[in-house]
């Protein structure tokens, strides 16, 4: 089995569920982000996503544009991801997967991405903008590679679309709590739960539900009727406000907190 498939057993075996956290690679720099992961990590998250900066992130509200906008300035690039993954898996195996958009990966050259990214030691790929129907160029190298491939399910996704997510899928699937674009949220949405509950009974995958999850309060209410809770633009926002030691102490005692709220949601 992969990293992400163990985990996911190995949580489900323990009665709990996954915390998953998203940090973008390089900011403010990536020697940075190889230290935040394993802190990450050691306060509690189970997977980790790395967003790859991209200079149009539409799916993105403001707090991950001006994170992506900050490794970007700091000269961050997609093979220098891939190097800061390899140099994590002499110190970690928690499963990492990379987040952003179709465009870096194009110019890469999808075929020596995919492979690239494996022998890194990435597990998955999550493409925002790359939905199943247009997804399977890029499918053949990462199912050749050994790659998961990610997508995404949302509030308005109707049974085929599940359908299609369902059988083309691997890792997980990731559904987006609210339409629009990420962002920390003041409350989870009322018809989240059945929705989630509908979804879920119709995947053989887990199901991790993200954007806007803010609070460890909301992190419980999410882990109740789903596999696993992403936490992104609330987490995003202390690389606003710290650096250094200071970061990663904050950062920290956050995913602490989320995953106490993760634990008594379960």
């Amino acid at each position: 089995m992969s990293r992400i498939a163990d985990r996911f057993a190995a949580l489900k075996a323990r009665g709990e569920k996954a915390l998953v956290t998203f940090v973008t690679a390089g900011d403010p720099d990536l020697a940075s982000t190889e230290q935040v992961v394993l802190a990450l990590e050691k306060a509690g998250a189970d997977l980790i996503e790395l967003g790859v900066p991209f200079s149009d992130p539409m799916a993105d509200g403001p707090t991950i544009q001006l994170s992506s906008d900050r490794a970007l300035a700091a000269g961050t690039t997609l093979p220098g991801i891939l190097e800061l993954v390899t140099r994590l898996r002499s110190r970690t195996q928690i499963p990492i997967v990379l987040m952003g958009y179709f465009n870096p990966i194009f110019a890469y050259g999808a075929e020596r991405f995919a492979c690239d990214a494996a022998k890194a030691g990435v597990d998955a790929l999550l493409v925002v903008d790359l939905p199943p129907e247009e997804a399977a160029e890029l499918k053949e190298h990462t199912d050749r590679c050994g790659l998961d491939l990610i997508f995404l399910l949302t509030p308005t996704s109707d049974a085929s679309r599940v359908d299609s997510v369902a059988r083309q899928g691997s890792g997980f699937i990731y559904y987006v709590s609210v339409t629009g674009v990420t962002g920390a949220r003041t409350a989870v949405a009322d018809t989240l739960a059945d929705r989630v509950t509908e979804v879920r009974n119709a995947l053989d995958l887990p199901l991790v539900v993200g954007f806007g999850i803010s609070t460890p309060e909301q992190a419980g209410q999410v882990a109740r009727v789903a596999d696993g809770v992403v936490v992104g633009s609330a987490l995003v926002k202390y690389f606003e406000k710290y650096q250094g030691e200071e970061l990663l102490k904050e950062v920290s005692a956050f995913v602490s907190a989320l995953k106490q709220g993760v634990l008594q949601g379960a």
